[in-house]
């Protein structure tokens, strides 16, 4: 059967969407191949055609869910969005509430830090990258204080959420993220 050009390029689209909707979700080891073509409509056969092994595919989703993340950054440095705005919006009750399309990093750090190096590599150059935006919105200090920052922000930001998101609480749930987004953006208007 022959399929119409970029058929092979939007297949593998649809595979990276439905497994990193289901790592973030459910995270990495819980997570099957032979689930991830059952929902994407495919055989296991097919996967192959894609990605060499699960961890290929591991370290596509992840370069391709923080580089999203980054353009989001690019494009609030653009737009003149105030870091507040970002943190805010990371740190909200439907950010929390929606893993399976949120942030990669929170979702699945854990995880990565137990992976092999060629992903660990993947996903660091992705975090620095979003640190180096993150700093860029910050408009007070030296560029070393904004890379601080940055990192400390981006830290308590990630660490937060996935807390929030660990508790059975609701209430206590809530005031994590408030009391976080209270502390990231207290460090981001420091002088």
């Amino acid at each position: 059967m022959r399929y119409e050009k970029g058929h092979k390029d939007e297949t593998r689209r649809h595979i990276l969407d439905v497994a990193s909707a289901q790592f973030r979700e459910s995270g990495i080891a819980a997570v099957g191949l032979s689930g991830i073509m059952s929902e994407a409509g495919l055989t296991n056969g097919a996967f192959y055609s894609h990605f060499a092994s699960k961890e290929d595919l591991v370290r596509e989703v992840l370069i391709d869910a923080l580089t999203r993340r980054e353009e989001r950054h690019k494009a609030n440095l653009e737009n003149g969005v105030a870091l507040e705005s970002t943190i805010r919006d990371y740190l909200s009750t439907r950010h929390r509430d929606h893993a399976g399309t949120g942030c990669p990093t929170a979702a699945l750090v854990a995880e990565i830090a137990r992976h092999p190096k060629a992903t660990r590599d993947a996903f660091t150059g992705k975090v620095a990258d979003i640190i180096v935006l993150m700093a860029e919105q910050i408009r007070q200090g030296s560029a070393k204080e904004r890379r601080r920052k940055a990192i400390t922000i981006y830290s308590t930001m990630v660490g937060a959420l996935q807390l929030a998101r660990a508790v059975n609480d609701k209430e206590l749930s809530d005031e994590i993220l408030e009391n976080a987004v209270e502390a990231a953006v207290t460090i981001a208007n420091e002088r």
